[in-house]
């Protein structure tokens, strides 16, 4: 909604909604990463394999790899992008400049976002079910 917003308003003013949006997108981010990163911590296949298999195993084995480096690590850069430009909102810059900061980096958070999903349909065998245990 907010890359939308941005993308459409882009010639107008830049205004509180557009920046109620944006902090939007990064509380809801926030808690998706803090749910995500209690599931590294204490999950399967993050941590507790890095401490299990050592890091050499790890990085050898494509689903340990994808789980406990590629896809936390993948997440933590798209948060990182949605943090900054979310922080271009609350600058006194010309509003095109804050909607098309807005549009590269929760653009870029996106597509990161999209690449670092664990897809059933990946070729690396990290892929699950839509609907677990079916």
């Amino acid at each position: 909604v907010a890359i939308y917003k941005s993308i459409a308003d882009r010639k107008k003013p830049f205004t509180a909604g557009h920046r109620k949006t944006g902090l939007f997108l990064l509380i809801s981010a926030d808690l998706m990463f803090l749910i995500g990163l209690y599931q590294w911590i204490f999950g399967d296949l993050g941590l507790k394999s890095i401490r299990e298999n050592g890091m050499s195993v790890v990085m050898k084995d494509n689903v340990l790899r994808f789980f406990a480096v590629e896809h936390f690590v993948g997440m933590l850069i798209a948060i990182i992008m949605i943090h900054i430009g979310y922080s271009y909102a609350k600058r006194k810059v010309e509003d095109s400049v804050k909607h098309k900061r807005a549009i590269l980096y929760f653009g870029l958070a996106l597509l990161l976002i999209l690449i670092f999903i664990p897809w059933p349909f990946r070729d690396v065998g990290v892929g699950r079910t839509w609907l677990p245990g079916m």
